[in-house]
């Protein structure tokens, strides 16, 4: 009451009212600064639901901008070198700078500039920027929490899809039979099942990498260890399937971690339980066998896998480029009628789109993924327990491997999960170099 009383202050000069607006305008830009590693995680859950057929609007390009400049504006107020050196880093700018030549060199499409951003640009440029927003402990735990709420929403999409609850499925372009491919498969928000269950795949092993940590415990360990295998199962995808009972087998058998072990087991007993289950239904059980016994997609496949054998025998330096391939596939395959021919094969698609300098380049990014988490650090440097630890060095290149099989039945135009994989990356990489400084000044 008493401020009522008081008099009205005088109104602000102009220059007060000048100075207020600028002050105003930058703090959300100030804000931002101060959480590169939230503008982050946005920019990838945006990504999650831009696939190449999606009816979605572009804002995760407008974010992927905004984060680049955020990075980078942060890292130079901070006064933070730059390093684009290093592993992963001058094979994928070798493969950037080909795909666009490649881009640049045939009229313009908007779905082959997405293309070219999502296989090559959005990876390259996660990686870099990875090692700046996630810089401590408090941005890695965000990080994990993110993968651990990503893998829980596209779990109970494709439990939701199999049971037939549809009214739950968001968002509802997943639906639609229009868009994308395997419209009768739980494909999730990438409208590809393979991609969906790569995605599930990756994030179920850093899932139990939380688990072993105990950062992952109680009723949400138990739903997701759950619901995993029940989704890899209603992708109906060989692949996948093959890639995620072979990546929890391999984990099963070379960890010495008692707490992950029985992670890995209790994934076994839930899938087997799951299969059983879907076995004795009706229904699911003629489904899944239908999918075993397809051979339609693998015969259109293997017309397409030995066309482009054929067309790099003929061009095996060079390449034959987006709008060339597509040309020539359609000609060669013709027992086939398709809008647009597909390797799904992404060494095969390389090999004829770029030749064998770009599977060379391509073969050079896979060998410094490996190395990436060969490095074993110092306990003391990353404690047990904490996100990225030494242990967690050995389940990388399990995600890797899990990466590199699934790239054998799928062309990865997905820039979630490539921005996924090359984000972990980008940790590895500054981790290391945060360990080579450390141990330079010590034996210094």
């Amino acid at each position: 009451m008493a401020a009522l009383t008081q008099p009205v202050p005088a109104p602000r000069s102009l220059g007060d009212l000048l100075a207020w607006a600028v002050e105003a305008s930058f703090r959300p830009l100030h804000a931002l600064l101060c959480a590169p590693s939230l503008l982050f995680i946005a920019t990838m859950a945006l990504m999650l639901f831009h696939s190449p057929d999606a009816p979605v609007p572009s804002y995760d390009r407008f974010a992927f901008l905004l984060l680049a400049f955020v990075v980078l504006l942060r890292a130079c107020l901070l006064r933070k070198s730059l390093h684009l050196a290093g592993p992963v880093t001058w094979p994928m700018l070798g493969l950037l700078v080909l795909a666009l030549c490649g881009v640049l060199a045939q009229p313009y499409e908007a779905e082959t500039w997405s293309m070219f951003a999502a296989r090559w640009l959005v990876p390259f440029v996660l990686y870099q920027l990875a090692a700046y927003a996630f810089d401590d402990p408090k941005s890695l735990r965000q990080f994990e929490l993110f993968t651990l709420v990503v893998l829980g929403y596209l779990s109970l999409i494709a439990v939701f899809f199999m049971a037939g609850m549809k009214e739950f499925i968001f968002p509802r372009y997943i639906l639609d039979e229009s868009l994308g491919i395997h419209a009768d498969r739980a494909r999730g928000p990438f409208l590809q099942a393979v991609a969906n269950g790569l995605a599930l795949n990756l994030l179920g092993l850093l899932a139990l990498d939380s688990f072993r940590r105990k950062r992952l415990r109680g009723m949400a360990a138990i739903s997701l260890l759950a619901a995993l295998p029940l989704a890899i199962v209603a992708t109906k995808t060989r692949a996948v399937w093959v890639s995620f009972a072979g990546s929890i087998l391999i984990l099963l058998l070379s960890t010495r971690n008692r707490r992950l072990r029985r992670g890995c087991l209790a994934l076994t007993v839930a899938g087997l339980m799951g299969i059983v289950a879907l076995l004795s239904c009706t229904d699911h059980h003629r489904s899944l066998r239908e999918r075993l016994e397809e051979s339609g997609p693998v015969k259109f496949r293997m017309a397409v896998y030995q066309a482009g054998w054929e067309m790099f025998l003929e061009k095996p330096f060079s390449g034959w480029g987006e709008h060339a391939m597509q040309a020539e596939l359609a000609n060669r395959v013709s027992d086939f009628r398709e809008e647009r021919y597909y390797f799904h094969n992404t060494y095969l698609e390389i090999l004829v789109r770029y030749g064998l300098i770009g599977l060379g380049l391509y073969l050079w990014v896979v060998i410094d993924l490996f190395r990436i988490g060969r490095k074993r650090l110092r306990s003391n440097f990353s404690p047990d327990g904490t996100v990225l630890d030494e242990h967690f060095r050995s389940v990388w290149p399990l995600m890797v491997l899990v990466y590199l099989v699934n790239a054998s039945f799928v062309g990865m135009n997905y820039q979630f999960v490539n921005g996924l994989l090359f984000t972990l990356a980008g940790m590895l990489a500054a981790q290391n170099r945060l360990h080579g400084k450390e141990a330079h000044v010590l034996n210094g």
